[in-house]
């Protein structure tokens, strides 16, 4: 059969973060993006070890045009400005567009404004609800303020630009998401807002607030039309794995509440890739994001891929890299996914699955034109 090549079809990135100001000085800070983990054990002794590390400095000496070594890549990186390298390895990896949840690290991380200039590309924002919400806690006085503020951000997003929204409740308090009244959030706030008062600052992690807050959202979203990222699956040392199970969400899927939301399940839910599937395969607006999982798996790329591949339709398969802080992560997220997905259509054509015809278009829909519907992005 003829390979399946995909690489003129430009990636829509559809979950991704924003560059970090600082760029890594030693070889010890640059170990520190090529793993999940923030124990610095694992950072300084254990990555190096890791095929993430081994074959991504391999790869990335191949683009440098240097010295397999850490040293050598570090050296390379270093010698080319941010912005020069930035458009330098999107371009190389054909990224027709990016979509930031720019909620993250915003302190010391390029604004989505400051990015526009220096990367050559459409660059959109995804509006993260928990960040907000909690600065909210902290500079208003009342809940009712709070309320009215978080409905009214949440209402002008796509007014103010912004092609979706993003919940991080899987970190905070779990997918496990309650129906909860108006006054059980009310009580909730007052100990909240206390905390809050006194630090100065709020992690929100408490489960009535979190959960009456993004079923507000969702209400809001549903009237639009709009997008919402969820994390599911693996991701920093303080996921409760057990709770980021996306089968906790059946219950808002089943309600038929938010039929009008499409829901956009980031991460390939990994390990439970297989019951994202599922629930990509049951109700129309749900939709399957392999962020994250492409690259850290590595070798089990393709594996994940025949498992989605095997029940969910591929219309409902986004791509995207989860990538952050310096372009090398986005560089080998996009190589990595656009190599997998070659390798796992062309054997579905080989076992008479797919023709070629047909593995061509997923393929294209998968890096790009799915992300386009979903988000209404032309």
């Amino acid at each position: 059969m003829p390979p399946i090549d995909l690489a003129d079809s430009p990636i829509i990135d559809h979950h991704a973060h924003a560059l970090i100001k600082a760029q890594p000085q030693t070889v010890a800070q640059l170990q520190g993006y090529f793993t999940e983990s923030a124990d610095p054990t694992i950072k300084a002794k254990f990555v190096p070890d890791s095929i993430m590390w081994m074959r991504g400095i391999r790869e990335l000496a191949a683009y440098f045009g240097c010295d397999p070594t850490p040293e050598a890549v570090l050296a390379a990186h270093s010698a080319i400005p941010l912005p020069d390298l930035a458009n330098q390895m999107w371009s190389a990896m054909n990224s027709g567009a990016l979509f930031i949840d720019y909620g993250f690290g915003a302190a010391i991380n390029y604004s989505v404004e400051e990015q526009r200039v220096f990367i050559q590309q459409p660059i959109e924002k995804i509006l993260r609800l928990e960040w907000f919400l909690q600065d909210l806690i902290v500079e208003l006085s009342t809940f009712r303020q709070v309320e009215e503020a978080f409905f009214a951000r949440v209402a002008s997003a796509r007014a103010d630009g912004h092609l979706g929204l993003k919940s991080i409740i899987a970190y905070r308090t779990g997918l496990d998401i309650q129906w909860v009244t108006r006054d059980e959030a009310m009580r909730a706030f007052g100990p909240v807002k206390d905390k809050a008062d006194l630090d100065g600052k709020l992690r929100l992690a408490d489960k009535t607030l979190c959960d009456y807050f993004v079923l507000l959202a969702l209400e809001i979203a549903n009237q639009q039309e709009l997008p919402i990222q969820f994390h599911t699956g693996f991701g920093d040392t303080d996921v409760d794995l057990i709770k980021a199970n996306p089968l906790y969400m059946r219950p808002l899927f089943q309600s038929g509440r938010f039929n009008r939301v499409p829901f956009v399940l980031l991460h390939s839910a990994y390990p439970y890739t297989r019951e994202l599937g599922y629930l990509a395969a049951q109700y129309p607006n749900i939709y399957m994001d392999t962020s994250l999982a492409i690259p850290f798996i590595t070798t089990e790329i393709p594996r994940m891929l025949h498992q989605i591949f095997g029940m969910t339709p591929l219309s409902k398969v986004l791509y995207s890299s989860d990538a952050f802080s310096i372009p090398e992560i986005f560089y080998l997220a996009n190589k990595w996914g656009r190599a997998a997905l070659e390798q796992v259509l062309g054997e579905l054509v080989d076992s008479d699955a797919l023709t070629v015809q047909q593995a061509l278009k997923a393929g294209r829909d998968i890096l790009g034109d799915n992300a386009r519907r979903v988000y209404q992005f032309s």
